[in-house]
């Protein structure tokens, strides 16, 4: 009897520990399932596949991220994007990229094979959102291979108005270094830039005649095409050289010792003639003072008031009598302004009004 009660007691603490044991391995398969999924979430999923790329984007490593699988476009196969088929890769550098921080994916679904991985960000100072089409292509050993659907690149189609030389991100270009025309790119033009989403871009000017506070853009949706327009403003220093360039100019017309100084915009017209031995002297009693005001590609000098002196001896035609003239000449100057192949700048005032005597 007591051999048996002993068996029993063995045989109920035996299964005890089997139920223990399979308890255990029940929740360490499940474990292990629950970290399986979590590092395929975190390190082979769709959504993985962004982080990494935003990874390189934020650490500035542009040609890396050109690397990664779907992103570098052949814009001569793809005539379905909205791309134009001559954009410059100028911008594809580490030195063109804005600060990338505070990314995140939000969401990932997926429909018919393609997953689309949401993602939120601070560019540039500038918060965004941007969402990618990732599909998978084949396996590497027993992970999913992963690419991008439709490359995440995207153009700005810039337009730089009153400078050929400019600044993205504080890397310089000029246009006929980005322009598909070269050195016969127009200066209304516009250029052609590829970009990474997401980025934010900021184009500036500041050279020794144009100037711009800049303008900034949020590439946040892959294969857009983003105008920009660019109005740079003449700097302090060209006006002031315009404004000598003027007076010079003024200063040489009034040296004409003439009723009317040639290609200049003042003078004097009579009905009588200039008394024998004399000769008119002109002086510039008011200079204008001169605006630069943009006009397109290039700049101009809106209609300025001046005066000119005259002081001349005229003698009458009818009598011989001869007087004394000595009085202030109203005009008004007006110009154009254009940039030269070499930086340098054409400065042409416009025809002058004649007042009668």
């Amino acid at each position: 009897m007591m051999q048996g009660r002993v068996s029993r007691r063995g045989r109920s603490a035996l299964g005890t520990d089997l139920t223990i044991l399979a308890l255990v391995g029940v929740m360490l398969f499940a474990a292990l399932g629950a970290a399986g999924v979590s590092l395929y979430q975190q390190v082979y999923s769709a959504s993985a596949f962004v982080q990494r790329y935003l990874d390189l984007l934020a650490s500035g490593r542009a040609a890396d991220a050109l690397r990664v699988p779907g992103v570098s476009l052949d814009l001569a196969l793809q005539k379905d994007t909205g791309i134009h088929s001559t954009a410059s890769e100028a911008l594809l550098r580490s030195a063109a990229l804005a600060q990338l921080t505070d990314y995140d994916v939000v969401s990932e679904q997926q429909k018919d094979g393609v997953y689309s991985v949401t993602t939120e960000y601070r560019a540039g100072g500038v918060r965004g959102t941007s969402t990618f089409h990732i599909v998978q292509n084949g396996w590497i050993g027993v992970v999913p291979n992963w690419e991008f659907e439709s490359s995440p690149l995207a153009e700005i189609e810039l337009t730089v108005r009153g400078a050929d030389v400019f600044a993205v991100n504080g890397f310089q270009l000029d246009r006929r270094q980005v322009s598909s025309h070269g050195m016969d790119a127009k200066p209304l033009d516009p250029l052609h830039l590829l970009v990474f989403t997401p980025g934010a871009y900021s184009v500036t000017v500041d050279t020794s005649i144009a100037s711009t506070p800049g303008v900034r853009v949020l590439a946040d949706q892959p294969l857009a095409r983003t105008p920009v327009d660019v109005q740079a403003q003449p700097t302090e220093k060209f006006t002031e050289l315009v404004q000598q360039k003027v007076e010079e100019f003024l200063s040489g017309c009034a040296e004409q010792q003439v009723l009317l100084p040639t290609a200049c915009p003042f003078g004097l017209e009579v009905s009588n003639r200039i008394a024998d031995g004399t000769l008119p002297k002109w002086s510039i009693s008011q200079q204008p003072v001169v605006k630069v005001l943009p006009d397109g590609a290039n700049w101009k000098i809106p209609p300025t008031d001046a005066v000119a002196h005259i002081v001349v001896k005229i003698m009458s035609v009818f009598d011989g009598s001869v007087r004394k003239v000595s009085e202030d000449v109203p005009f008004q100057i007006d110009g154009t302004i254009s940039i030269l192949a070499d930086g340098t700048a054409s400065i042409r005032v416009g025809s002058p009004d004649i007042d009668p005597d």
